[in-house]
């Protein structure tokens, strides 16, 4: 019996090794084209991938668009075509630990310190003093809403925000449900480390696809496209220390809710309800009852937590009719 596991031992320590060691998977042709039609600025000594594309003629609006966790600008890449049908530029920027740019470990993620790399990026393309319009999902909300703030109050380099459109965020920590692979990366202190090396395609698509409605699932192409751009950098290794924005929006809560419900800025919210992690009613009545300056497009009953790759047609009509609205 001994020897046996001995064997088994033996065995297993060249396979761990091995699967410890796998590259990211290839990009697939789509991720490519998206990759290839951007380009990098650095912040602070990190490579921070952006996307910038020349839209309708005739326009002077521009939009930049914040992604969520734990994907990346690529979730914008069905209603891309489209918004440049409407705006003069339409930018969006991959944060620090996300898609293809800079994912350095050992590093202490924050809302701030993503704000200050969108306002990096406006400077960089000599846009910090245009108005902007700001379309935002997920973790970008919260991102957005630091923006906001910054905007409200005048802090130097703070952008000249024209609109902000938020969808399926975190905006309130009470009403948010964190799924369960976020609450075991966050708080398992030492074993965080271990956990992050042992995820893999299959853990991250089982729990990626529950935030989905059940009719409007990504093909295994599109889940792999998610996958690889977590994996591009190691991303997956510090998906627990850019976690801790959970915290941040328990402990800032008053600062970024503060500002949505004071602002004088064009609002709306575009809304998936079948979204576990923002559930309806809890918090649309919410929303509705703290921001009522704010307008809403409640999206068919179907849709969770990614609207715009799982309604992309509504979801740009409903935008695009808030942007014409004002």
């Amino acid at each position: 019996m001994k020897e046996w596991w001995i064997q088994i031992a033996l065995l297993a320590v060249p396979l761990i090794a091995v699967y410890l060691h796998l590259p990211p998977p290839i990009l697939s042709p789509s991720l490519y084209s998206w990759r290839t039609a951007g380009a990098f600025f650095t912040f602070k000594d990190h490579r921070i991938f952006y996307r910038d594309s020349k839209g309708a003629f005739g326009s002077s609006d521009m939009v930049i668009l914040l992604h969520g966790f734990p994907t990346s600008s690529y979730d914008w890449h069905k209603i891309w075509e489209g918004l440049m049908l409407r705006f003069n530029r339409v930018i969006a920027v991959d944060f620090l630990g996300f898609g293809f740019s800079d994912k350095p470990r050992l590093h202490r993620y924050s809302i701030f310190e993503q704000a200050d790399i969108v306002q990096g990026l406006m400077a960089e393309l000599g846009l910090a003093q245009q108005k902007i319009n700001i379309l935002s999902h997920d973790y970008g909300d919260t991102v957005a809403l630091e923006l906001l703030y910054r905007s409200e109050h005048g802090n130097p380099g703070h952008l000249i925000i024209n609109s902000l459109c938020l969808s399926n965020g975190g905006i309130f920590p009470e009403t948010n449900h964190p799924r369960f692979l976020q609450k075991l990366l966050i708080n398992s202190g030492c074993l965080s480390p271990i956990f992050t090396r042992l995820m893999n395609y299959y853990f991250f698509s089982k729990g990626i696809n529950m935030v989905f409605g059940p009719h409007t699932q990504p093909t295994t192409a599109e889940y792999w496209d998610m996958w690889t751009a977590v994996r591009i950098n190691d991303g997956n290794l510090v998906m627990d220390s850019i976690l801790q924005f959970i915290n941040q929006r328990w402990k800032y809560r008053d600062r970024w809710v503060g500002a949505l419900i004071s602002t004088s800025v064009p609002l709306h919210l575009i809304y998936g309800p079948l979204d576990p992690v923002n559930p309806h009613p809890e918090f649309l009545n919410l929303y509705q009852t703290l921001v009522p300056k704010s307008t809403v497009s409640v999206l068919d009953d179907h849709i969770g937590h990614y609207p715009q790759l799982e309604d992309p047609v509504e979801f740009e009509k409903a935008y695009t009719n808030f942007i014409n609205s004002f």
